[in-house]
């Protein structure tokens, strides 16, 4: 009779897990179908980054007859350009500007959302564990137990002479 263990069962997950991580796997579990498109990076690519402002190719490199009129318009004089005329040839090329590069996103309201999210969910938590989970406080850390407790102390004279009672005025009955 076959059994699994612990260890076997763990060892089957952890082979499960990375064979379905790894690289390889996508071609098996597709049956031999590429899922991702491979790209070559041997050819020219474009990226909208600051540090690098010309990218190797333009940012549309198949243009429609509008385009490819307005390319053919570009290598005349540019002042008989107009101003949406450059622009359009702008966007041909590059993506963004700079301004739109150096823009800051908004994924800060993200990320802070997500971790108030996380620490409200922890305190729901924490709730209901102190409702449903921990056993009820004992009586002995009740204010009225804890008076009873430090007059019977003061009445038993604990550590008299430098401890508990020492602090203790028995005459006028307060602390010293």
């Amino acid at each position: 009779m076959l059994r699994l263990t612990a260890g076997r069962v763990g060892g089957l997950v952890s082979k499960w897990t990375v064979a379905a991580f790894s690289s390889g796997s996508a071609g098996m579990a597709t049956h031999g179908h590429d899922v991702a498109e491979k790209a070559d990076m041997s050819l020219p690519m474009y990226c909208d980054r600051l540090d690098t402002p010309l990218p190797d190719r333009p940012y549309r490199e198949t243009l429609c007859a509008a385009d490819t009129s307005l390319k053919q318009k570009e290598k005349g004089p540019w002042n008989n350009l107009s101003k949406e005329e450059k622009l359009a040839l702008y966007r041909m090329t590059f993506n963004m500007t700079y301004a739109e590069m150096k823009r800051p996103s908004s994924e800060w309201k993200t990320v802070l959302g997500g971790i108030f999210f996380f620490i409200g969910l922890t305190g729901l938590v924490v709730l209901w564990q102190r409702f449903y989970v921990y056993p009820p406080r004992p009586r002995t850390l009740d204010d009225e137990w804890q008076s009873m407790q430090v007059k019977r102390m003061l009445d038993m004279r604990m550590n008299p002479v430098e401890g508990f009672s020492a602090q203790w005025d028995y005459e006028k009955g307060q602390w010293k």
